[in-house]
């Protein structure tokens, strides 16, 4: 029975998940259009191109602040990546200091809301060091994603089995090549998912910055709906714009995933 569901899931694949995808976002399409009807709330699209791009081609205010958006989330992306590396290699270090700030650090991070992180980065530390608001957004979605993306690395790594190690120091090779040429390289490509779907929440958790004044995605739309009370009609193009950034930062770790997987790790559905 489980072969035979098993063999049922693969034959159907994608084709599957493109028409659940498809009835669910019909599903809330209609939601949406009734509740607006009940409402009595009158549709305005004709107005909406115009905050897209401007009547000259240049880029509108929703435009502008999802280039802001990419801006933060690209950035956070990197001081997150750094930060997860590093204390992850800390947590596994035989160093009791270098422990204990990792662990610190964790707690710290991951007991406390992301908000509240946001405003005491922006209000109490940026003035004692100088920091922008730029400067304190990034900053605070690279702390509070990258300690969560530490975890995922450190049992990433602690998943390779202790024979690579064995093997590679039986070759001479020091603790450093070790990590950077045997360790990580498996490490990464086994944690990829995982990693994607932080990659994805920090997207969407850029949206806090709008709190401190950095005219993103979100802050643009508030703008734009005080304005113009349209608030249907943005609020679902702000939605599409970060559905297409995540999507297409799923579907870029997807084919990275797929290139650097080795026969014996693809899904057997690809047989």
């Amino acid at each position: 029975m489980i072969a035979r569901f098993h063999s049922l899931r693969c034959r159907c694949g994608t084709a599957c998940s493109v028409a659940a995808y498809a009835l669910t976002m019909f599903c809330v399409a209609w939601i949406v259009l009734r509740g607006a009807e009940s409402m009595g709330y009158n549709w305005q699209w004709y107005r909406v191109p115009r905050f897209i791009l401007l009547p000259d081609g240049s880029p509108g205010p929703l435009l502008q602040g999802a280039g802001i958006t990419l801006l933060v989330s690209g950035l956070g992306l990197v001081g997150a990546a750094v930060l997860a590396l590093g204390t992850a290699l800390l947590r596994l270090s035989g160093s009791v200091v270098g422990q204990a700030m990792a662990r610190v650090y964790l707690e710290l991070i991951r007991n406390t809301p992301l908000l509240v992180q946001i405003f005491f980065i922006y209000f109490v530390l940026a003035p004692a060091v100088d920091l922008g608001r730029m400067s304190s957004a990034v900053l605070a979605l690279s702390l509070f994603e990258g300690a969560y993306a530490s975890e995922i690395i450190r049992a990433g790594i602690l998943a390779i089995p202790r024979g690579q190690w064995e093997g590679a120091l039986s070759l001479g090779m020091k603790k450093p090549s070790i990590y950077m040429q045997v360790i990580l390289p498996q490490a990464l490509r086994n944690v990829l998912p995982p990693l994607t779907s932080q990659g994805v929440s920090l997207i969407k958790d850029s949206a806090l910055v709008s709190t401190i004044a950095i005219y993103d995605l979100t802050m643009h739309g508030q703008a734009i709906i005080a304005e113009t009370f349209l608030s249907f009609e943005i609020w679902t193009v702000v939605a599409a714009i970060y559905l297409v950034f995540t999507v297409t930062l799923s579907s870029l770790a997807r084919l990275l995933e797929q290139h650097s997987s080795s026969p014996h790790l693809e899904d057997s559905c690809t047989k």
